[in-house]
């Protein structure tokens, strides 16, 4: 069992930066890929990035390229996302995410992020 414990959501101008954190604990040796995803209202649930927990390769959506940093702590066990130039677009609510080896997903309870214009 894994538990995912996310903070750093909050309100921010377009063109403003946050920093989310997602604190693991459990069995964290069966985690293979963390990431993060984030839902807009009305929309579906969609990959920002993501991070393999061993040798930390990452990948991003499209839409946060250049803007958003994926990175882990491996000593703390925790997984962060730094978002920079923030878009009113960018406003969601962010889930972070642990996937095991063996294909289930552990889902943090989300935090808010809202980017005013």
């Amino acid at each position: 069992q894994v538990h995912l414990a996310e903070s750093g959501g909050g309100l921010v101008q377009a063109g403003g930066s946050l920093r989310l954190s997602c604190a693991v604990s459990g069995s964290i040796s069966s985690i293979s890929i963390m990431g993060w995803y984030r839902q807009a209202p009305g929309k579906q649930r969609e990959l920002v990035a993501t991070i393999t927990r061993i040798i930390g390769s990452t990948n991003y959506a499209d839409s946060v390229k250049g803007r958003f940093t994926i990175s882990r702590d491996t000593a703390k066990n925790t997984v962060y996302l730094q978002m920079n130039s923030l878009r009113p677009e960018d406003t969601a609510v962010y889930y972070c995410n642990n996937r095991a080896y063996y294909g289930y997903d552990y889902w943090g309870q989300g935090t808010q992020v809202t980017v005013s214009s």
